[in-house]
């Protein structure tokens, strides 16, 4: 597909998609994707930048997408990240985060893991703090974001998680749970601050949530886009909310 406009005029993007072979299960990976095809039918130069354990994560990126993984995988994510420092640096700069189960966790406060809820230390980028949860919370979640231009907006997903998360003064929520479980079954979902975003719904999100994709394109890139005309993509909503409501 041709670029829909120029608004890009062959301007780089990167996109850093963060430690796939630990953070990568639940098909996250589609987020990077949608992503990169969004700049290009701008007219943007994307670039997808894959980076693993032991690679240096680079700071100069412009989004950051972290995916869910297990316990064993989540820990060494973090641990690693943090040694590293490179996404803390990115977003002292004004990078973009999306987070997404897994990696929302890792991004807060802390988490706990296992059967004793031994606490590991998160990140510390989003004033969050997540521990076991009474149920696993599992199935098809629909939220309600309020974008930038304060417009009311439909997200998504596929919720798998049996941490709940609870949500400290330094953040505000994403997103209000019309059907699902969302952090902790508050009527809350996800959580913002600055140019970090957390959240919990797979499928991929940025997928079956275009607005919210340009979102988190219009952080990185530090300016509104060009609207996009792409009737497949509004099928796939419509389907997607159809069948969330039944």
């Amino acid at each position: 597909m041709a670029a829909e406009h120029g608004q890009g005029e062959g301007r780089r993007v990167e996109v850093v998609l963060v430690y796939q072979s630990l953070l990568g299960i639940y098909g996250d990976r589609g987020n990077a994707t949608v992503l990169a095809k969004r700049l290009a039918w701008r007219g943007f130069d994307a670039l997808l930048t894959t980076v693993e354990p032991g690679d240096p994560l680079p700071d100069t990126g412009d989004v950051y997408l972290l995916g869910g993984g297990e316990d064993a995988a989540q820990i060494s994510a973090v641990n690693a990240l943090r040694a590293d420092g490179g996404l803390h640096r990115a977003v002292d700069r004004g990078a973009a985060v999306l987070a997404v189960c897994a990696g929302y966790q890792i991004v807060g406060r802390s988490f706990t893991v296992g059967d004793d809820d031994r606490v590991i230390e998160g990140l510390g980028l989003l004033d969050v703090t997540t521990t076991r949860g009474p149920v696993r919370a599992v199935g098809e979640i629909l939220t309600r974001w309020t974008d930038r231009g304060g417009e009311d907006q439909w997200l998504t997903g596929f919720e798998n998680h049996g941490g709940y998360t609870v949500l400290g003064p330094g953040v505000q929520p994403l997103a209000t749970v019309e059907v699902g479980v969302g952090n902790c079954g508050d009527g809350t979902e996800g959580a913002v601050a600055g140019t970090v975003i957390g959240t919990y719904p797979h499928g991929p999100l940025l997928a079956r949530n275009p607005a919210l994709a340009d979102h988190v394109l219009e952080i990185g890139v530090g300016e509104p886009l060009a609207p996009l005309d792409l009737p497949e993509v509004a099928e796939l909503r419509r389907q997607r909310l159809a069948a969330v409501r039944r």
